[in-house]
């Protein structure tokens, strides 16, 4: 229960959304405290009878996804053919301080509610559009569904996600849509730290090429070739069982010579090559796997901190011991079902109760009174959202750093801490030998998480460095981590302490599984985060066993973290007072598997894992082309999704199909979903002879989904994000000039650039940061001297001190 009103109990908001991104942002801002109102046309939102398992939804009740969705909404019914019901919309829209949009309903599809024309009539109010494309650029109309968008995004590629003799694989669940449903939320709360409204313009295809890929235009930029090229089975990693499936990986060369020592192949420990080339091990592996049960390796791994975690799907999730110890699922306010809890906590508890989701027609209830709102906006219109905060960012890698890169392109000045004994991990993934000059400054996947940061460097073991670090919290407002709970203490960290020292501090904590519970502190690393959650299980093709996404562990508990912040300042900016936020990682990925969760609960049913398949769109599925590479080989291909019965008419006009036309038996999704390898095949032959390219000029304009499957590093090429700007060029002062990705939505009247700054030289900042906190030129030299401080990582001079030596003794 909340101990004062929610951070966003005064605004008011209005849904014309529909599809889950929608959805879940207003839930989002509901969780919050937000007034929000779900306008349907009569018929009603189409997630109310969606139920991916087939289960049957009686007249007059809803499906658990629209249910999970809608809690704490209120509910309004608006004809838009109906003189009345328009008045009334436009009296409740009188009301509001947000609107989020997206098309697919005929009320948003009414010129009269588009969000270029609200944001005329209303200029005081956040319109939040969320659309495949963004609001302008060349492809803004054309029709995309989210597997067409994972396609063009190089999320389907992904770091080269599935075998190479099979086809590409998209990540299933529809993760793109609850990440789109995450950023719009993010660009709403930024809007309302401003004094007038925003047209938030968020385009899917840009939040699924920032999640789904890992930096891959940046990287390739800055070291010369791409980060990864092909597909191959990560080993170890969903490995089969005595009993069932377990997942284990190894994220450092540590946990790759424990895991030898698990599986019993010491001699693997003496081939140091085997950490980046060891696919050709794993029928050892599985050998190994399959003599022993899922609990004997889950302990196993446990005891030698070998990241691993149970291969979680919607059936089993409810009797996880961690998750039921947490309370991380609980039972939905209206219908009973388990559902994900939210995908952060409070201390204190900030979140609003959950109250039932609306039944189609039910009044909207009363809203907040205008003598309720308080306002958190800058003085300054143009100045941007968050400039003025002031953040701490003791996290490494991408899940936390992700959520700080948030705050600084918003306009934070973020402080990033380091030490010379252990920098960013991502500044490592360079490819580059130690011994070459300012490798650790030529990584292109830290430069895209970085950029407008600045950099301290401080040994955390020194007592010094610690009084510094305690210096440092001193002069912020947020501080952001991402250790394993246990690490904060080692760092003289006593965050209760610091909270009653400075009650309006806030404090964020990522810890991978939480800050309590059996899995506690375990190793945490996307895949075995996506393996928990579920993400895993509907990822692969039938047929064999799944494979982790390998992406969006990481970037969504970044993106729910940064929502997290953003209530937490909210609630600051009303009352003076900080707050402990807890982002778990895990939290966070099981909110956007809720749709497994929740349709086992109520219907019993366990969603399967479908290959390129949709049971939202048939046919759906990647198709060979012709298009070879310089050697000749065939590895391209395009994708093609189905998702109205309009789109197959006009996929069988412009194939000249005319048989399928007319058959009654195909002229419905299930009808086709029955006869899907027939007209797989079909697709298959035709795509065969034809380039990739040709097949999207040829299906596009009639209206069918359909994508080329990008490289991610390709992604600059896509003429819709260079129309809008997504990429913009960074020069760093090392690593020279290259393109780097920007925010995923757009706000009205922003500055021309979203990066105002390269991402910071290891320490380049210290001088400034001890300055300020009141040392001399003396007092920072010495600490340089005596290792506290420094700008050269550890390994980097013992490799140019042993290259020195080789070469002496030549």
């Amino acid at each position: 229960m909340p101990t004062s009103s929610p951070p966003l109990a005064a605004e008011v908001v209005v849904d014309l959304s529909s599809g889950i991104a929608g959805a879940y942002c207003t839930k989002l801002l509901a969780d919050g405290g937000a007034h929000v109102v779900k306008v349907e046309a009569p018929e009603g939102d189409g997630l109310r009878k969606r139920s991916v398992s087939g289960a049957e939804i009686s007249e007059g009740d809803d499906g658990p996804l629209f249910a999970f969705l809608s809690s704490s909404k209120h509910g309004m019914v608006a004809d838009p053919d109906d003189s009345g019901d328009l008045a009334a919309l436009r009296a409740l829209l009188d009301t509001a301080d947000v609107v989020v949009w997206s098309s697919g309903s005929r009320l948003a599809d009414h010129a009269e509610f588009a969000p270029a024309a609200l944001n005329e009539s209303m200029p005081h109010v956040t319109v939040t559009s969320i659309s495949p494309f963004g609001l302008e650029g060349p492809w803004s109309a054309n029709a995309a569904t989210e597997f067409t968008l994972q396609a063009w995004s190089g999320g389907i590629v992904g770091l080269g996600r599935g075998a190479a003799d099979r086809p590409p694989v998209q990540v299933g669940g529809q993760v793109g849509e609850w990440l789109s449903g995450a950023w719009a939320a993010i660009g709403t709360l930024a809007s309302r730290c401003r004094p007038s409204g925003d047209l938030v313009d968020v385009s899917m295809l840009e939040v699924m090429a920032m999640c789904m890929t890992y930096y891959p235009v940046s990287f390739t930029e800055m070291v010369g070739r791409p980060f990864r090229i092909g597909r191959s089975v990560i080993t170890p990693g969903v490995e089969s069982t005595s009993d069932g499936l377990v997942g284990v990986g190894v994220g450092t060369g540590q946990q790759w010579l424990d895991f030898c020592v698990m599986v019993e192949h010491p001699e693997w420990m003496e081939d140091r090559s085997l950490f980046a080339n060891r696919a050709h091990l794993q029928p050892e592996i599985a050998a190994w796997m399959a003599e022993r049960t899922t609990a004997e390796v889950l302990e196993l791994a446990g005891a030698l901190r070998i990241p691993h975690a149970p291969i979680n799907n919607g059936a089993t999730a409810g009797e996880t011991d961690h998750l039921q110890a947490r309370g991380a699922l609980v039972a939905n306010p209206r219908d009973g079902f388990l559902e994900p809890g939210p995908p952060y906590r409070f201390d204190p508890p900030l979140l609003a109760t959950p109250t039932p989701a609306p039944r189609l027609g039910a009044a909207p209830g009363a809203a907040p009174s205008a003598t309720d709102s308080v306002t958190s906006a800058a003085p300054d219109a143009a100045r941007l959202p968050y400039a003025g905060v002031r953040v701490l960012d003791l996290t490494s890698f991408w899940a936390g750093p992700l959520c700080t890169h948030g705050l600084a392109m918003l306009g934070a000045d973020v402080i990033h801490l380091e030490s010379t004994a252990r920098p960013d991990g991502t500044r490592l993934l360079t490819g580059l030998r130690f011994t070459e000059p300012d490798w650790w400054e030529q990584s292109g996947i830290f430069s895209g998480l970085n950029t407008g940061k600045k950099s301290v460097t401080l040994d955390l073991t020194s007592e010094r460095g610690q009084a510094l670090l305690r210096s440092l919290i001193d002069t912020c407002d947020v501080v952001v981590e991402n250790y394993t709970p246990r690490v904060l203490k080692q760092i003289g960290l006593d965050v209760d302490a610091l909270r009653s020292a400075r009650p309006e501090l806030i404090i964020v904590r990522m810890p991978g599984f939480g800050l309590d519970g059996p899995w506690r502190d375990n190793p945490a690393f996307a895949f075995v985060i996506e393996d928990a959650a579920g993400l895993t299980w509907l990822t692969g093709h039938p047929d064999a066993n799944p494979v982790s996404p390998y992406c969006v562990g990481d970037s969504n508990a970044g993106t729910h973290a940064l929502v997290g912040v953003q209530l937490a300042l909210e609630r600051r900016a009303r009352t003076g007072e900080g707050a402990l936020v807890e982002a778990s990682m895990l939290d966070a990925a099981l909110n956007i598997a809720a749709e497994q969760i929740v349709e086992h609960s109520a219907f019993g049913a366990r969603l399967e894992r479908d290959g390129n398949r949709s049971p939202t769109a048939a046919p759906q599925n990647l198709y060979l082309t012709a298009d070879a590479d310089e050697d000749g080989l065939r590895d391209g291909w395009v994708a093609i999704s189905v998702a109205t019965n309009e789109q197959w008419r006009a996929l069988c006009e412009e194939l000249e199909w005319a048989e399928w036309a007319r058959d009654a038996s195909l002229a419905t999704a299930d009808g086709r979903r029955v006869r899907h390898d027939e007209i797989d095949a079909a697709l298959g032959a035709w795509c065969a002879v034809h380039r990739g390219d040709e097949v999207v000029a040829r299906l596009w304009p009639a209206g069918v989904p359909v994508a080329n499957v990008m490289q991610p590093h390709e992604q600059a090429t896509l003429p819709q994000l260079k129309a809008r700007g997504y990429f913009e060029s960074v020069d760093h002062a090392v690593a020279g000039q290259a393109l780097h990705s920007t925010m995923p939505f757009r706000l009205s009247g922003d500055a021309d650039r979203v990066h105002r700054a390269a991402a910071p030289q290891l320490g380049e900042h210290n001088g400034e940061e001890l300055t300020r906190l009141g040392l001399s030129a003396d007092e920072i030299e010495g600490l340089e001297t005596v290792g506290v401080i420094g700008r050269v990582p550890d390994a980097a001079r013992r490799a140019q001190e042993k290259a020195r030596a080789r070469a002496a003794e030549r």
